[in-house]
């Protein structure tokens, strides 16, 4: 793993698509283009009447074999996919891997022979090492599909996307949009991801706000308006995307305290207020209460942070039913 880092190669697109343009792995949302992205969201749009229907499984995937291999701890994503593949009727592997055998030595070349040798069709990986999903595709068996559900500081392509059906859901045309994204964008995979998503949706305007230590250097050459000033950065816009403290990636003092930071880029009702009457708020999670953001705030009306998780589900399983190239036609 050590030959891992922040821009695996080959390029996204060389390594996600088959030579037919479909997709064969989920890694990144950079390189994909706008038709793929689109065809992701329109097949979610098929998946979302189906988490209101008493039986909520399709035999999609039935016989298929997914397997969750989770290197850093998580909740919503490993929940959230693992529901999806028991939805598209998949035989799902759920593995800690701080419990397996690679705390005793074995490789995760090991590790991966092992579960290609269990006839796994799928690996949902994340890792807290940039570029693990890459390095675990180029590795695979051809038949298996990798999905990253989260690499480092590199990339989060799901959540961007769930993001991103939340706001056309809620919000419509993206063009006319101006979206602001607020908060720890340096240590932020989500916030990378979702920046590439939008600008190749072609967005109206997308922001990003926050303190200068919690900003990349040259942030602005990805495509966004940069604020310091929040209540500057929120005037007007249709959308806010609070971002969680990133403490367990910070090596060093990036703000003052968490008090000091709440006062400059907490999102209260008043900050609420100066943007678009109708805005919502989004946050991937798990929210900071009195960090990021209020509870007034999370909870409030205009909050749509439950439905992300929702959607969420018709993301994944649309996915994870593109990679095995499985033409999602879900039952009315």
């Amino acid at each position: 793993m050590n030959a891992l880092n922040p821009r695996p190669g080959p390029l996204p697109n060389t390594l996600q698509l088959t030579d037919e343009r479909q997709l064969r792995h989920l890694l990144d949302v950079e390189g994909l283009g706008r038709p793929l992205l689109e065809q992701i969201l329109d097949n979610a749009e098929s998946f979302a009447g189906l988490n209101d229907q008493g039986v909520k499984k399709v035999p999609l995937l039935r016989g298929k074999t997914v397997a969750n291999l989770f290197f850093e701890p998580s909740t919503r994503t490993r929940t959230t996919f693992e529901l999806a593949a028991k939805r598209l009727s998949a035989d799902v592997m759920s593995l800690t891997m701080s419990a397996s055998s690679t705390t005793k030595g074995e490789t995760l070349l090991d590790t991966l022979r092992n579960l290609e040798a269990m006839q796994c069709d799928m690996f949902i990986v994340r890792h807290a090492e940039a570029g693990a999903a890459h390095f675990i595709a180029r590795h695979v068996a051809p038949n298996i599909a990798v999905i990253n559900a989260g690499d480092g500081r590199h990339a989060h392509p799901t959540q961007a996307l769930l993001d991103v059906f939340t706001i056309r859901r809620h919000k419509g045309e993206l063009s006319r949009l101006r979206i602001a994204i607020v908060g720890d964008v340096l240590h932020s995979r989500v916030a990378r991801s979702e920046i590439h998503a939008l600008n190749t949706l072609a967005a109206g305007e997308v922001r990003v706000i926050g303190p200068r230590t919690l900003l990349p250097a040259g942030v602005e050459r990805l495509g966004v308006q940069v604020y310091h000033d929040m209540d500057e950065g929120l005037r007007d816009v249709d959308v806010v995307i609070m971002l969680r403290l990133q403490r367990e990636r910070m090596q060093g003092a990036f703000i003052p305290s968490e008090h000091e930071y709440f006062q400059r880029y907490g999102l209260t009702e008043a900050r609420l207020a100066l943007a678009a009457p109708d805005a919502i708020v989004m946050h991937p999670g798990p929210a900071n209460r009195g960090v990021e953001i209020t509870s007034e705030v999370a909870d409030g009306p205009q909050s749509v942070i439950l439905r992300q998780v929702t959607y969420g589900l018709s993301i994944r399983m649309a996915v994870m039913s593109m990679v095995m190239g499985v033409n999602p036609k879900v039952p009315a």
